[in-house]
């Protein structure tokens, strides 16, 4: 749940930097994930990395490939399967945005790693004061 609000606050300020860009979420998400490997991906692995469902995701490659963020082609080995990679505007805009967003997620982890660490040392105060009371010295 810690994770889930300080994912939720760190994306409340992202969100202004995406619009800026005329970018949603999910489309940033499509974006990283074609910036992130070398070889282009099919739909399929691209609904893997973004974990979107492939209506969701045809709809997010066409708004893409309309702006000029991406480039489709045929896979050599299955004419009926197309690739997908970022194009050299989509690279730009993500090297644009990214130093934001790995702010950000940095920014989240942060928030979860701290709080982790303080309901740890709640639970050896907790652990210790129930030693201390059950085996005195």
């Amino acid at each position: 749940m810690a994770l889930l609000q300080a994912r939720e606050t760190a994306m409340r300020y992202f969100r202004p930097v995406l619009a800026d860009h005329d970018l949603t979420e999910q489309q940033w998400r499509v974006l990283r994930a074609l910036t992130a490997v070398k070889d282009p991906l099919d739909a399929g692995e691209l609904a893997e990395r973004t974990l979107l469902l492939p209506p969701s995701l045809s709809r997010i490659l066409a708004t893409l490939d309309e702006r000029g963020l991406l480039e489709r082609s045929p896979d050599r080995l299955d004419q009926r399967r197309t690739l997908v990679v970022a194009s050299a505007a989509g690279r730009r805009q993500v090297a644009e945005i990214a130093p934001e967003s790995e702010r950000r997620y940095s920014q989240i982890e942060t928030a979860f790693g701290t709080e982790r660490l303080h309901k740890l040392v709640d639970l050896l105060n907790d652990f210790s004061e129930a030693v201390a009371t059950t085996c005195p010295d």
